[in-house]
């Protein structure tokens, strides 16, 4: 849907907007600043040719809406700030299916309170997606859970999860108390060290490793890890050995009373559930 073809059709209005105000006499730099781009790419914007889109109609009206937004913007001048966008977006399916969205972007910073707010409505989100069948043989005898922070997190307290562990019932994922900070110390702990090697890593689900023969295969782990593109380290008891500017996946190969697991970091919950779904899938 949109990731292939939205992506397309910005692309090539911000492409003709960028030759349009060129010729207008606006610096590289001025495109940039406007479009929210660089300078590099409003050069390679203006030197390709035009980006071609799957319908000569849809590149028609992406030309034409073109056209009318660089008027506008030369008329406004290249001094001009953005303080506020719309975005509206619609979808029609068959069956006479239609989703729509209209968001408005201020600019504005949350509050913490706000941000907290977003990265618990976060998880409750991620956790939806989360596929039992896919998961079920990952599933840790302790229990999986999902962790995340917002950049800068420095303790515990600063950590949301869910409070129990997340469970499988009757096919289904289940976890019996909404989200909320401060709730799992040992997960906290491991993405807090993660993330203090590398801030942008703020999300953390823990998987079961084993095998069916109830042993770590460290060897295909790592090996699908590099197929994948993802950084691997090891940690010893909840500690990750070494330094690491990048982390992906932290391999914990555990000791007497204490549960081998495999942790997976993203940037956020969601792209935490993507990856995921991926690393168990080659698992």
């Amino acid at each position: 849907m949109l990731g292939e073809v939205g992506s397309k059709w910005l692309d090539r209005l911000h492409q003709d907007v960028a030759k349009d105000l060129r010729t207008k006499g606006w610096s590289q730099a001025e495109i940039a600043d406007i479009l929210g781009s660089t300078q590099s790419t409003i050069s390679r914007h203006i030197q390709k040719p035009a980006i071609e889109l799957s319908s000569s109609g849809d590149e028609a009206m992406v030309d034409a809406w073109s056209s009318e937004l660089s008027q506008a913007l030369n008329s406004i001048g290249p001094k001009s700030e953005v303080v506020r966008q719309r975005l509206v977006v619609e979808f029609q399916f068959k069956g006479n299916h239609t989703i729509r969205f209209d968001k408005t972007l201020t600019g504005l910073d949350l509050d913490q309170g706000q941000e907290q707010r977003a990265l618990l409505r976060r998880l409750e989100w991620a956790i939806g997606r989360l596929d039992s069948k896919r998961v079920k043989h990952v599933m840790p005898a302790v229990g999986m859970n999902i962790a995340s922070c917002n950049k800068g997190a420095r303790d515990a307290s600063q950590v949301a999860a869910f409070p129990g562990k997340i469970s499988i019932v009757d096919g289904k994922l289940r976890h019996y108390e909404t989200p909320s900070f401060g709730v799992s110390n040992h997960l906290a702990n491991v993405l807090l060290q993660a993330h203090i090697m590398n801030e942008a890593k703020t999300s953390i689900i823990n998987i079961n490793p084993l095998n069916k023969q109830d042993k770590i295969d460290q060897k295909k782990i790592k090996q699908i890890c590099d197929q994948l593109g993802y950084s691997f380290a090891i940690s010893n008891k909840g500690k990750i050995t070494g330094s690491h500017n990048k982390l992906d996946v932290v391999l914990d190969v555990g000791d007497f009373g204490w549960e081998p697991s495999m942790y997976i970091l993203a940037h956020n919950p969601l792209e935490l559930i993507d990856r995921t779904h991926q690393l168990v899938a080659a698992l």
